[in-house]
């Protein structure tokens, strides 16, 4: 039997509010090797989750964004059986400028699929969940994806330009779209998506962390996703993957055809 979302998003609150918000725009940042901030908070909320949760689900193990690669890989391998894949602060730079923008994402796989999804935003107390083939909600409330008569020019777009490599210069000078914004968590992007706050996505490199609980949350609410490659998202490895994605079925076939015209030369993963 799968853990219940209530239970789950009522832990993920707790270990947001004693663990993550009192550090919030006071602790020291520092970088990774590949240059990505982490901080205090994010090794602080990942311990306490992880032991919250091998208490309260000893069946499953824990794969977590500040672990090592090595261990990772271990524990991808042998996930059938069932993982927690966490990021335990999703919009680390915006944590430690004070930007109050970001969250906690939790997705359980079974079977090497995000099975349950939690993601968490302590600054407006909204906590989306989904589980796989029942639906998505919003502070407990139905989340749907609800169409629209925008057309691609004049929809809202959250794109991510420095991962998109030659296609970033050809969507500043030509943008398809009528506006655009990066809001620094992919979580919480996945999640607005989903909730209708923007109308079209694009990001270039998601890991796993970042994306199994968001792209289920989206799933479940009715929206569409692909690589830029056309390939599903979700891929239980440790390779990142690109994202396409809007919330009305029209706006993601009318922003692939555009992207692929003009992805000719653009190599992202």
């Amino acid at each position: 039997m799968l853990p219940h979302l209530d239970d789950l998003s009522a832990l993920v609150k707790a270990v947001a509010r004693e663990d993550l918000l009192p550090r919030f725009a006071g602790t020291e940042r520092q970088f990774k090797a590949d240059g990505s901030v982490v901080t205090e908070a994010d090794f602080a909320v990942q311990k306490r989750l992880a032991a919250r949760l091998r208490e309260l689900y000893p069946e499953f193990e824990l794969l977590g964004e500040e672990m090592d690669a090595q261990r990772q890989q271990d524990l991808l391998a042998q996930s059938n059986r069932g993982l927690w894949c966490l990021d335990p602060l999703d919009g680390t730079s915006n944590f430690a400028a004070g930007l109050p923008f970001f969250g906690i994402s939790l997705a359980l796989l079974i079977e090497r699929k995000p099975a349950l999804g939690v993601i968490y935003d302590p600054i407006r107390d909204e906590c989306f969940t989904a589980q796989r083939g029942r639906g998505a909600w919003l502070n407990g409330v139905e989340l749907r994806v609800r169409p629209t008569d925008l057309a691609l020019r004049h929809s809202l777009a959250v794109v991510d330009f420095k991962r998109l490599g030659p296609l970033a210069p050809k969507l500043a000078a030509r943008p398809p779209y009528s506006s655009q914004r990066n809001l620094g968590s992919v979580a919480l992007e996945w999640c607005w998506l989903a909730a209708g706050r923007f109308q079209v996505y694009l990001h270039g490199k998601q890991k796993l962390w970042d994306y199994a609980a968001g792209a289920l949350i989206l799933a479940e609410a009715g929206g569409h996703a692909e690589t830029l490659q056309g390939e599903p998202i979700f891929s239980p490895e440790l390779q990142p993957r690109s994202v396409v994605a809007a919330g009305d079925a029209r706006l993601f076939a009318d922003w692939k055809v555009w992207l692929t015209e003009h992805s000719s030369d653009t190599n992202s993963p």
